[in-house]
């Protein structure tokens, strides 16, 4: 008579790795915590960066240093902060209102072309159908919003990062407002190259006040862009090969781009909250006496 060898049975806590551990130590399994392998977090830390600026004088001359001091991302998160920066700032600029026509919407095409059959040909329903010149559209674009949001906080530390890398390719001047009497693109072009500027590489300007003769006189310069402080933006700070910043400029920027501007935008919110709450007050006891 043959007899059948019975293979043991195998389980998931018979393995070696389970159980030469469970037999030494008893307590194993009322030891293990899941989250013991995972790494703490790093909280999220902010680096001032201070940079030293040449000064240059309408004439070309070095007539001093000035100081950069902005508030930078953490080396290892600074790609994915001015990332996501830039991908918003990308994105909110698209309007939405690119739109097609399905073939419903299409004016036309009640009418059958032919009859269904005797005709050898292919039987067809509408002349509006997406297989024909001027039908419908399959699965074409329709307005939507491709807007998306950005934490304040994350889109000003995103700007003030781009300019600490660029500040290597930046420069200050003085201020040359009242050095244009009449709009002129020729001595704009010349100003250029005497800050070291080639007017083929792509330039921006940051100035807190842009007076008619200087706007006028850069406006044909194709590679250059005028820019105040409201209309800073992160693609042109990293789309460009040289920035020029004046004094009051870069006063600015350390004013509104410093370590400090966190805490004090901390304290404008809570400013604000507490008025809130005044005013919350204030309309409830209007409305007892009322």
């Amino acid at each position: 008579m043959a007899t059948t060898a019975t293979s043991p049975s195998i389980s998931f806590f018979s393995s070696s790795i389970f159980g030469s551990s469970s037999r030494q130590n008893p307590n194993f399994l009322s030891t293990f915590k899941p989250n013991s392998f995972l790494k703490p977090l790093k909280p999220l830390s902010v680096r001032s960066d201070l940079v030293a600026i040449p000064i240059l004088s309408f004439t070309g001359e070095k007539v001093g240093e000035t100081q950069l001091n902005l508030k930078s991302a953490p080396l290892d998160t600074a790609r994915a902060v001015v990332h996501r920066g830039i991908i918003t700032d990308l994105q909110n600029r698209r309007r939405g209102t690119a739109s097609t026509l399905t073939r419903g919407e299409v004016r036309g095409g009640g009418k059958k072309p032919y009859p269904q059959k005797k005709t050898g040909r292919a039987r067809r329903g509408s002349q509006r159908t997406p297989l024909r010149p001027g039908g419908g559209v399959v699965f074409g674009p329709k307005p939507r919003d491709w807007s998306i949001k950005i934490n304040r906080k994350e889109k000003r530390l995103a700007i003030s990062t781009a300019m600490s890398s660029a500040a290597v390719n930046t420069i200050v001047v003085e201020d040359f407002s009242d050095k244009f009497d009449k709009p002129k693109t020729k001595e704009f072009i010349s100003a250029m190259k005497r800050w070291g500027i080639d007017p083929k590489e792509k330039s921006m300007f940051l100035m807190t006040e842009v007076s008619d003769n200087v706007r006028l006189s850069s406006r044909n310069i194709g590679t250059l862009k005028m820019l105040t402080p409201r209309t800073l933006n992160l693609f042109d700070i990293l789309n460009s090969d040289k920035l020029v910043l004046t004094q009051e400029t870069v006063d600015y920027l350390n004013r509104m781009y410093a370590v400090e501007a966190i805490g004090e935008e901390a304290d404008d919110e809570e400013e604000y909250e507490d008025g809130d709450e005044g005013l919350e007050a204030a309309d409830e006891n209007s409305n007892v006496t009322e």
